[in-house]
């Protein structure tokens, strides 16, 4: 079951100050230190939320808080800003009301940080998705880079806030973000030129300063010195706890998430470099010989750096500096400007270029979160805008703000009055009049069109004559001297001319928060707001893309001579339009109340509260909150909650919740002018009733408390008599248990003793005749073994005996046999001899009789005639025994048959030569002219790549195919073939190398006799034909990849758009067809084929090195080529093993 909780419970102090009980502004404001010294900074006044700055960071905005306080009850938990942003996001999800959230209070209050936590919980709560994230994303992203050029440090806040910021949030029907609005108010744009003691300038200064790059600072003409800027204010340069360069980083990539492109961030950051530029420009007075003053620059480095920056030309410029061009009618006239003049001329400019750089950063935001669809869209406003100001010194920009919050007191009482009067008649109760006060006669004497002050302030500006702050000043006090809320020195609602609180040049205001003096003092000139023509006209002839746009007054052909609209009327029109906007949408308000002027944690400075509590109206709004009923609630959640004051609502309650509460007030005897009923609340009218129901419900919580306690220690009791008793029973059934198993396990002890010693006697008895038996038996096995071991000796005797008579008859006969044998072996041994001698004397005579008969013969050259024919004898064994053993006709067999003799060495090497030769020649007979043509291409091969390119060797076994692609066979490159008249000698797919990056794009590669032709692959369109006489030389690395540079001579028209660096699987075919197709040219130089592992190639107009080197295999062992630089192309060629 689900756990019920209310604001009422655990409540520190009163959670809802229309409680409050005794009402008073001690009291409120005792309330307010309650809490925030226990950490509760969120209080309610109905649905108002209160909102105390902590000055430090507390864990109550974590995901499970957003999930806590996600689709609950406004005063179902703890007062929180997740509660309002809840209650206004179901409402415009579910009821489909527009809302407007509005976040008011002074700087350092904490409005930003309260928009942003509105913002993210609204981001958290609704749905998911890749296009809705993105919104998301693109809506919280908006804030850093808004917070950047319109936040600055000041003496009240290190993140404040200097301009007003309205956004329209976008949903769509399931409540999803489609995109957004935003709506800027009034930059404080005087910030830019000069800062209060103590105070910045706007942050986006000092962080460009501080995290840009040094190439961007270069680019930017900037350094990071800030004591080198007029405009930046060196006391407070540095921020404790800010971190200028992170938040530059986060605001670069903010501008990227939200859309800005690239040069648009470069164009902006030049125009803030500008306005630093701009404050350094420094003024010398120069008398012209007519006796009139005029300005010049000091020192125009600043000034040239700036035009630089926005393409100006620097004349132009200093021109506008130094004159002023009045235009009226026909007539044009212009005047020099003195020193303070071009000062004030210099200041106007860096204001308006910043403040309209500004609203360009609004627009450019605006254009891209805006939502696309173009239905209709629920809307949720958030409102984060600068709270009533009271300084010892106002001015023009305080009266402005005041105002303001003039109209959202009266926007605020009128809506806060109205949703009453609408809940009341919604739920049937009587309406009664409220008196409260009604601020429309301050802002009537503000903003009347005819006797308004900022009617009179806009008439002053426009009248001609001359035009100061004490005219304007006598003009007041002529019309508003009878004004009840106006006084100054002169009126009659000042009751002492003598005031020094008063002075001359001042008038006070009775606001709704209380009285602020004004100093007359600016009001014209900031009213005015006014930049000379010549200057908006030298802004519009930059060159920079952003200023024509930010300048379109200065068109010459759109002169308007109409002065322009003044600030103070620009910021009425604004304000109008922003009430009338309010009007539509259902308000949730956010006030921001600091404890303290320190910016430190846990302080509570009484009178800086209490006098935010009187401007910010909060004793009012408490005052018409309660003027009718104080509490209301619906009719469940009440006899939910208090329905145990009754005991016949206690404890279930069975029929409707209207009579279940009329059955508890009439049984509690709460007197009936106390409360209402309405159609689905209770409406009680004081706070006393509200707390007496909430005592006895504290009361009867207690005795519940008692009787739960009862019950449960004796349930707790009655639960431990309980387990004692069954804990004992099952102790003493396992105790039986125990003994029964103990007495059971002697007698089986015992039982098995006697039949161990039963069985050991049987056992022993049995045991005795077996072994009386066993040696028996072994007795007669014995004697049996004995008998038949001598019966076997026996038989063993006379087996040998036979054995050995049976050998000597053997060996006596093998001795027979071998004298008979050795006999007849001496008589055939003798009878050999006597033949081989017949046979030597036999030759011997021969020899004798032939010498004998030959002597006469060769005696004289016997002895060369014998070695003639010994060498003839020799050679033509030689031969014949080498036509025996010639080795195959292959022409690579090396085999070939040994010397026989070392005479023969000679002949022996030239035989082999001749034969081989032969052989070859008998080989090259058998080919055919096209296989000669190969052969003769592979022979060319070898003389060029040869021990040069590391790829030569494993091409060898390759054939030179040519036709790669068969492109007179492919109807696909049809078109391509009839567009080359020649004959194609090589077609190949080769990749194209891009200078650019390294990659490749394929191509196809022609050759013919005449050109080379470079091919799309996919259309055959040509896209390059090269004449061969334009090829100066070809150019290949030592390594294994096929990459090769065909180089053009220069001057020749191939040569216009540069060398080509391709790369093919076929490097030495193609590279061979190139030199062998130079070569039998007569009309052409032969082709120079360079082979190094670095070279040049002329791309257009740059030259590239090309750098091959050996690296590890990577991507399946390919060659990949990579740019290093723009002079460089780095190819990493795999090492082979």
């Amino acid at each position: 079951m689900e756990v019920k909780t209310s604001l009422l419970d655990n409540m520190i102090g009163v959670g809802d100050m229309v409680l409050l009980e005794p009402l008073s502004e001690d009291s409120f404001i005792e309330n307010l230190r309650n809490r925030f010294d226990h950490n509760e900074i969120y209080t309610y006044i109905g649905s108002v939320v209160i909102s105390m700055n902590p000055y430090r960071s507390l864990p109550i905005y974590t995901p499970d808080k957003v999930e806590e306080y996600r689709n609950r009850n406004f005063y179902e938990l703890s007062p929180h800003i997740y509660a309002l942003a809840d209650e206004a996001y179901r409402s415009l999800r579910d009821q489909d009301k527009d809302q407007c959230i509005l976040i008011t209070g002074e700087s350092g209050a904490g409005k930003t940080e309260a928009s942003k936590l509105v913002m993210s919980y609204v981001a958290a709560v609704c749905g998911k998705g890749q296009e809705v994230n993105k919104v998301k994303e693109q809506l919280l992203q908006s804030n850093p880079v808004l917070e950047a050029f319109g936040n600055a440090k000041t003496v009240r806040n290190d993140n404040s806030s200097r301009f007003g910021k309205y956004m329209d949030i976008e949903f769509d029907f399931k409540g999803d973000p489609l995109g957004g609005v935003i709506s800027n108010y009034l930059l404080e744009k005087s910030r830019v030129v000069k800062q209060p003691r103590g105070e910045r300038n706007f942050h986006v200064f000092y962080q460009l300063l501080s995290g840009a790059s040094d190439d961007t600072l270069k680019k930017l003409k900037l350094d990071r010195d800030f004591s080198k800027y007029n405009y930046l204010s060196l006391d407070s340069a540095s921020v404790n706890g800010l971190d200028d360069a992170a938040n530059f980083r986060t605001v670069r990539n903010a501008m990227q998430i939200v859309g800005f492109m690239e040069d648009e961030v470069q164009s902006v950051l030049e125009l803030v470099a500008a306005v630093l530029k701009l404050g350094n420009i420094e003024f010398k007075p120069e008398s012209r010989c007519n006796g009139t003053d005029e300005s010049r620059i000091k020192d125009k480095n600043d000034l040239k750096e700036m035009c630089e920056l926005l393409g100006i030309e620097q004349s132009v410029l200093e021109r506008a500096f130094s004159y002023r061009t009045v235009e009226a009618k026909l007539e044009k006239v212009s005047t020099t400007l003195n020193v303070a003049q071009a000062y004030y001329a210099r200041d106007a400019l860096a204001k308006n270029l910043y403040s309209r750089l500004f609203s360009w950063l609004v627009t450019r935001i605006n254009e891209s979160i805006k939502a696309q669809a173009k239905t209709r869209h629920k809307v949720m406003g958030v409102l984060d805008i600068y709270g009533f100001e009271i300084f010892e010194d106002n001015s023009f920009e305080q009266f402005i703000i005041n105002y303001c919050n003039e109209k959202l007191q009266q926007i605020f009482i009128e809506l806060t009055l109205r949703e009453e009067q609408e809940e009341y008649v919604r739920e049937g109760i009587e309406w009664t009049n409220i008196e409260y006060f009604n601020n429309a006669i301050i802002c009537d004497l503000i903003e009347n069109n005819q006797n308004g002050i900022l009617a009179m302030l806009d008439e002053e500006c426009l009248r001609p004559g001359t035009v100061t702050d004490e005219t304007f000043l006598d003009k007041l006090n002529t019309i508003c001297a009878d004004h009840q809320h106006f006084e100054s020195r002169l009126s009659k609602n000042s009751k002492f001319l003598n005031d020094h609180s008063l002075p001359h040049s001042c008038f006070r205001i009775q606001h709704y928060a209380g009285k602020v003096l004004y100093r007359a003092e600016g009001f014209v000139d900031k009213n005015n707001d006014l930049l000379y023509r010549d200057l908006s006209q030298a802004m519009y002839k930059a060159t920079h893309s952003l200023i024509k746009q930010l300048f379109p007054e200065g068109n010459p052909a759109k002169v308007n001579l109409k002065r322009p609209p003044t600030a103070g009327f620009q910021f009425k029109a604004s304000v109008g339009t922003l009430m009338r906007n309010l009007q539509t949408k259902n308000p949730n308000y956010i006030r921001c109340i600091k404890p303290n002027d320190k910016k430190a944690s846990h302080i509570f400075t009484e009178s800086l509260v209490c006098h935010q509590v009187r401007y910010l109206g909060l004793m009012e709004n408490v005052r018409v909150r309660r003027a009718g009923y104080a509490f209301r609630q619906a009719y469940e959640p009440c006899l939910e909650r208090y329905k145990m004051l009754c005991k016949r609502t206690w404890p279930h309650w069975r029929g409707p919740a209207r009579e279940g509460v009329e059955v508890l007030m009439a049984d509690l005897q709460v007197p009936t002018d106390e409360f209402s009923y309405g159609r689905s609340k209770i409406f009680i009218r004081n706070p006393r009733t509200l707390f007496f129901l909430e005592e006895r419900r504290r009361q009867c919580l207690q005795d519940l408390a008692t009787l739960i306690q009862k019950i449960y220690r004796g349930w707790k009791c009655r639960s431990q008599f309980l387990l004692l008793k069954k804990s004992q029973i099952v102790v003493a059934a396992w105790y039986r248990r125990y003994a029964q198993q103990k007495k059971y396990q002697k007698i089986k002890s015992a039982t098995t003793v006697v039949q161990s010693y039963t069985r050991g006697w049987q056992a022993r008895k049995l045991l005795r005749e077996l072994k009386y038996q066993k040696r028996c038996e072994e007795a007669v096995t014995t004697i049996a073994a004995y008998w038949h071991g001598t019966q076997a000796r026996r038989e063993l005797r006379q087996l040998k005996e036979e054995a050995r008579n049976k050998h000597a008859v053997s060996v006596i006969w093998a001795g027979w046999q071998g004298t008979k044998a050795r006999r007849e072996l001496r008589r055939l041994k003798e009878e050999a001899r006597r033949k081989h001698a017949v046979a030597v004397i036999w030759a011997y005579w021969q020899g004798l009789k032939v010498r004998r008969e030959y002597r006469k013969f060769f005696r004289a050259n016997a002895g060369k005639k014998i070695y003639d024919f010994t060498i003839q004898r020799i050679m033509q064994k030689y031969f014949l025994g080498l036509k025996s053993s010639m080795p195959p006709m292959s022409p690579i067999d090396k085999n070939w048959p040994a010397r026989p003799y070392l005479f023969l060495d000679g002949v022996h090497k030239e035989l082999r030569r001749i034969f081989h030769l032969w052989r070859c020649k008998k080989y090259r007979s058998q080919f055919t002219e096209e296989k000669k043509a190969v052969y003769e291409e592979k022979l060319e091969a070898s003389e060029i790549f040869k021990d040069k390119k590391a790829l030569y060797p494993s091409s060898v076994n390759q054939p030179f195919k040519g036709d790669y692609l068969e492109i007179s066979k492919n109807p696909k490159y049809q078109k391509l073939n009839s567009a080359v008249d020649e004959k194609v000698l090589l077609a190949d797919v080769v990749n194209k190398i891009n200078r650019a990056n390294g990659k490749g794009t394929a191509r196809i590669f022609l050759l013919t006799k005449k050109s080379v032709v470079l091919a799309d692959q996919k259309t055959g369109q040509v896209k390059a034909s090269v004449p061969l006489p334009d090829l100066a030389s070809v150019s290949v690395s030592t390594q294994s990849d096929g990459f090769f540079a065909l180089r053009l001579k220069e001057g020749s028209a191939s040569a216009i758009k540069g060398d080509f660096l391709l790369s093919s699987e076929h490097l030495i075919e193609i590279i061979t067809k190139l030199h062998r197709t130079g070569a039998t040219a007569a009309d052409r130089e032969q082709l120079n084929i360079d082979i190094s592992d670095e070279f040049l190639v002329q791309f257009k107009q740059d030259k590239v090195c090309v750098k091959f080197i050996q690296g590890a295999p990577k991507n399946g062992n390919s060659v990949s080529c990579k740019r290093k630089n723009n002079r460089l192309l780095e190819v990493s060629v795999p090492t082979t093993a």
